[in-house]
Formats: structure tokens, sequence, C-alpha cells
């Protein structure tokens, strides 16, 4: 396969993406996310609803809008990845993400 083409896979679970998107933009729409990920919206809020119940992040309500809180000191759940912290992996993905927010601008 070339490398211009993109496989049907990805080395990131839906939770990571998710995640890392938050980590981006903590007041984007669950809807921007899907956009992002390539999931739908209902998809992308039991993502949400999961990492919320597993503590890697608080969600709170402003207006209409949420707002989302990393947890980062939070030890990754892969056995592969013992001893290290959500916050290693977002500093891993944050420079392609903060690159993209720049050129995106801030959600409304």
């Amino acid at each position: 396969m070339p490398l211009s083409e993109r496989p049907p896979w990805s080395f990131l679970t839906n939770h990571a993406q998710v995640l890392a998107c938050i980590a981006r933009d903590p007041g984007i729409r669950l809807r921007e996310i899907g956009d992002t990920v390539g999931l739908t919206e209902r998809a992308v809020y039991r993502i949400v609803d999961e990492l919320e119940a597993a503590g890697y992040l608080a969600r709170e309500r402003r207006g209409r809008r949420s707002h989302y809180t990393l947890r980062p000191h939070l030890p990754l759940p892969d056995p592969l990845a013992r001893g290290r912290k959500v916050g290693d992996l977002l500093k891993i993905l944050g420079e392609e993400g903060n690159e993209k927010a720049r050129n995106r601008g801030p959600s409304r």
C-alpha cells in the first residue's frame, strides 16, 4: 500500500482520539469531535460518558455548552503502557493537535 493511502485501521483507539480532541479544545462540541474522529455524535457521547465514569475527565455545563477538564495524572489503562500517564499520551499527540487547533481557531 502506498504511503499516500490511509489504512482502514488506526494506532489509536476511539477513546484516545476523543480524549485528544478534548485536550485540544476543552469546549469542543460532541458533533465536532465526531466529525474529526469519524464517529457519530451518539458514539462520541457514549465514549465521553465512559471516560467521565472512569475518572479521566470531568464535564461541567456552562450555559448550553459543556466544558471538559482532563485528569492527565491518571495512569493509562493499557498493560503495555504501565507507568505512563494520560498526560504522556497527550504530549505525544499535542504538537500535531496544537497545530490543527491553531489553524481551525477556537470553537464557538
